[in-house]
């Protein structure tokens, strides 16, 4: 036969536990492959559920309970290079449960070897034998032992020509939990050392290997599932212990009211793990005692009796029983809950009046004033759409005056008056009232007549206040009414026709300008002062005056009105020239002035404006001239070459468009100026120009002038006083000026001898100062008297051994006598500085005989500063 790549079959069929597991591998596909080296690539239609590796073995993806009719998906192989794809169909049968079978009577796994190549040589398809003989494992759960417990005889059909030596790896044996299962590495016999729990791993997944004394492997390892069997070991337990159900009043039979769920942890798909629900009782047990059951099996609680009525049950409490072994009360594990079912209100009760008249008053011309409570009562569930009233008015308010709304908290309804009403129109009002829930009624059930009432409303007349019609009130009047003119009559009307009062009385309330008065019996309005339209209390030619009109009610009530006047205008007022001031240039040149015609009046007594300069005095036409360029601007410029620059005054004459005319002349006052090259004035005549007047100008240059003097004497007198101080440093010696040194008192010498003074170096002066030189009376430098001098005494110019004691006491003298002169612990300065020294010339000495006789030449050698005395002793005969 040739070779056909591709899956051996279209459908393969296995069997498996009903309890699938994630990673537990499930089967091997067999896929041939006539070329070795082709890359395939195996898939599966279900990934979420089923996985595929390269090597051909089926894995859960997911744990799962497969059902009792067979799980199918497809099982895909592509070829990677060429695309090419083969396909197969897998159809997963769950193994029945075995409750005592031995060994030899459960069903084997079939095996699919995978991969499985032909030999090279093209031969018919045979079927490979397989090396591994494994039965499948169930092992019960919470076995006795006696531990370690034989499970099973792992063989190769080798180990008559090899030694080999048998291992086992995965969960339970070499990964965790280890230790779980241990294999006899000669013989190959595998043991569970210890009890298993279904509940914590439902089954094992082993892999067998087989090795020779080196190491080496013999065989391909081969999966080894070991299934645990589930025991009834675990009771009942429900979710929840309290389960909260509702259900509406007035239900029907088979209503659905609430699901209670209890799991069991032992298997599901058997027995053990299988639940049947039942109702233990019911409290309490009106209308039925039975009016609730639930299905056995999923746990639905439906109601089975009508007559559910939330105003006399509220609520249900129900005992469940949960028991597995599908409900056997004998072998079956139970437990149980607790249902709490609460009976929901529905609009079985509508609201009901508890009157069936209602009364209320209203003062006229009032809103929003409550004037009647209505009441009503509802047997459903407070602040629930059932119970909440809602109240229309079927009649007896055509105009909508009322309304009606609800107190959210007592349910009331709150009569208010949304308009206002007029006693001398309606005295009383009669309401028709209907309530209503905010939800409509349940089935079968009328409104009663109690749910319809009338609301009887009395109006009380009170004292209106007066208006005026019309208000406000427009009139037209011409401006420049004169004082006492009748211009109106304004009055107003009472609306009270019930009551027995007085006329009216009319009182000015505002009247900006004070231009009116009125008439407080007829409200007839004069004038009391002459309307003028241009005035600042009219705004857009219009006047607004307030007034007000009193009755003598209890409590006395007034009105206001406000009367419009509209001023018309009329021509009484000239224009004006705008700007007053204006600057130009004293040469002709194209800067003209331009000026605009103002007039607080309006058209037709406005512009367009006539300009013209006056013919006296004839200098105006003669310098200047003016030129109209639109309605209301014209142009003054000069007419002359060359205007000398000053402040000139020009007339202008201007006259409206009013009928009569109106005109005046206006003074624009001109500075003429010189101007720089582009046409701007300079600094000072800027000054000028920005609106100062010529007295501002002298004022501001009378001021720079004093200040320039006030200056100048200040740099003289700073200059003065900085000789004075050069001539004080010049007499007295800084360093012997008293006033700046400390003066020490405490040193009072050594006695007589200090005493023994030689007054001859004192006498003798050889000069004395002429008079023309040094002024008399001027002792100190540190003060000009002010008063007339002492008079000190003048040394003689002549000698005298003995005058110097004299000459001095005199002075002191004087300076106590001198009310000028400074305290006595300061230093006196005299004139006095003596006429010369009796000791004569230095050049007079005479050289003793030794000097002579010494060599002075070398004095010439020191400098020009010792010549002389190189003269007088190297002189030689000299």
């Amino acid at each position: 036969m040739s070779c056909k790549t591709g899956f051996p079959e279209d459908v393969h069929s296995a069997v498996v536990s009903r309890s699938v597991h994630g990673g537990q591998p499930l089967l091997n596909v067999r896929f041939r492959s006539c070329d070795g080296n082709k890359k395939i690539h195996f898939g599966s239609s279900e990934p979420e559920d089923f996985r595929v590796d390269e090597d051909g073995v089926v894995y859960a993806e997911r744990s799962f309970q497969l059902s009792a009719e067979p799980t199918e998906f497809v099982v895909s192989a592509q070829d990677k290079e060429t695309q090419e794809e083969w396909q197969m169909r897998v159809k997963l049968t769950p193994e029945p449960t075995f409750t005592g079978a031995s060994e030899k009577d459960q069903k084997k796994i079939e095996d699919i070897v995978f991969p499985w190549q032909q030999s090279k040589q093209s031969s018919p398809l045979k079927r490979q034998k397989r090396d591994w003989v494994i039965p499948p494992i169930n092992l019960p759960e919470n076995s006795r032992g006696p531990f370690p417990q034989e499970l099973v005889r792992i063989r190769s059909d080798r180990d008559k020509s090899l030694s080999l030596r048998y291992s086992v790896t995965g969960p339970g044996a070499d990964q965790p939990p280890t230790g779980i299962f241990i294999i006899n590495p000669i013989s190959g016999q595998l043991s569970v050392t210890k009890p298993l729990d279904r509940e914590q791993i439902a089954s094992f997944h082993l892999r067998a290997h087989a090795v020779d004394v080196n190491g080496n492997q013999v065989e391909n390892p081969i999966d080894i599932v070991i299934n645990v069997i589930d025991m009834n070991d675990n009771r009942p337990e429900f979710l929840h212990q309290v389960w909260n159900g509702t259900v509406p009043e007035g239900s029907k039979p088979g209503t659905y009211v609430m699901t209670v769920t209890a799991i069991d942890a032992d298997d599901p798909n058997t027995q053990n793990g299988m639940l049947r629900y039942r109702i233990l009782s019911q409290a309490p047990s009106s209308p039925s005692p039975n009016m609730f059951t639930i299905n056995n099996e999923t746990g639905d609680i439906i109601t089975v009796a009508a007559g559910l009525d939330r105003e006399k049950v509220q609520q249900y409490t129900l005992i469940i029983q949960a028991t597995d072994m599908e409900g056997n009360p004998t072998y079956g594990l139970s437990n149980t809950a607790t249902a709490v079912i609460t009976v929901t209100d529905v609009n079985d009760n509508p609201p009901e009046f508890t009157a069936m008249t209602f009364y209320g008053e209203v003062p006229e011309n009032r809103v929003d004033v409550i004037v009647a409570n209505l009441t009503v009562t509802d047997k459903d569930q407070p602040h629930t759409p059932a119970w909440n009233a809602m109240y229309r008015m079927t009649g007896g308010d055509p105009t909508g005056r009322f309304t009606i709304l609800t107190d959210p908290n007592s349910n009331d309804g709150l009569v208010t008056v949304v308009k206002p009403i007029d006693f001398e129109t309606n005295r009383m009002f009669v309401l028709t009232v209907a309530a209503e829930n905010q939800v409509p009624l349940a089935k079968g059930i009328q409104h009663p007549p109690q749910s319809t009432a009338t609301v009887s409303i009395t109006v009380i007349d009170v004292n209106e206040s007066p208006y005026f019609v019309p208000n406000p009130k427009l009139i037209r009047q011409e401006e420049g009414l004169l004082p006492g003119s009748m211009l109106t009559t304004f009055t107003a009307q009472d609306p009270d026709r019930y009551m027995q009062q007085t006329s009216l009385r009319y009182s000015k309330l505002s009247d900006p300008a004070n231009w009116l008065k009125i008439d407080p019996v007829n409200g007839q309005i004069t004038t009391t002062a002459v309307l003028d339209r241009e005035s600042i209390y009219v705004q857009n030619n219009m006047y607004n005056a307030t007034f007000l009109a009193s009755d003598n009610g209890i409590p006395p009530m007034s009105g206001t009105g406000t009367l419009q006047i509209h001023l018309l205008d009329i021509n009484d007022n000239a224009p004006q020239v705008n700007p007053k001031e204006a600057t130009t240039c004293e040469t002709l040149q194209p800067n003209a002035i331009n000026i605009t015609a103002v007039d607080p009046d309006i058209d037709p007594n406005a512009g367009p404006f006539a300009f013209e300069l006056p013919d006296t005095p004839a200098s105006i036409k003669r310098n200047w001239t003016i030129v109209r360029i639109s309605g209301d601007h014209a142009q003054l410029s000069l007419r002359i070459r060359f205007l000398e620059a000053g402040i000139y005054d020009v007339p202008i004459v201007i006259t409206d468009s009013g009928n009569p005319h109106a005109s005046s002349t206006s003074v624009l006052k001109v500075k003429v100026c010189q101007c720089d090259i582009n046409g701007d004035c300079t600094d000072v005549d800027r000054i000028v120009g920005t609106g100062l007047g010529t007295g501002a100008i002298i004022a501001i240059l009378l001021c720079i002038i004093i200040l320039l003097i006030l200056v100048l004497m200040f740099v003289v007198w700073m200059k003065r006083r900085d000789k004075e101080r050069q001539a004080k440093q010049l007499l007295i010696d800084p360093e012997d000026d008293v006033r700046d040194n400390i003066l020490k008192y405490d040193e009072e010498g050594g006695g007589e001898e200090d005493q023994d003074y030689d007054l001859s170096q004192l006498q003798q002066p050889d000069t004395v100062e002429p008079d023309a030189i040094k002024p008399v009376g001027i002792r100190r430098l540190d003060e000009r008297p002010i008063h007339a001098e002492p008079q000190y005494p003048v040394r003689s110019a002549a000698p005298h051994p003995g005058d110097i004691g004299d000459f001095i006491n005199e002075g002191l003298k004087a300076a106590d006598n001198d009310p000028t002169a400074p305290p006595y612990d300061s230093l006196l300065v005299f004139d006095y500085e003596g006429s010369g020294s009796t000791a004569g010339s230095l050049s007079s000495l005479n050289s003793s005989s030794s000097g002579g006789e010494q060599d002075y030449d070398y004095l010439n050698d020191w400098g020009p500063r010792f010549k002389k005395l190189a003269d007088m002793y190297g002189g030689g005969d000299d």
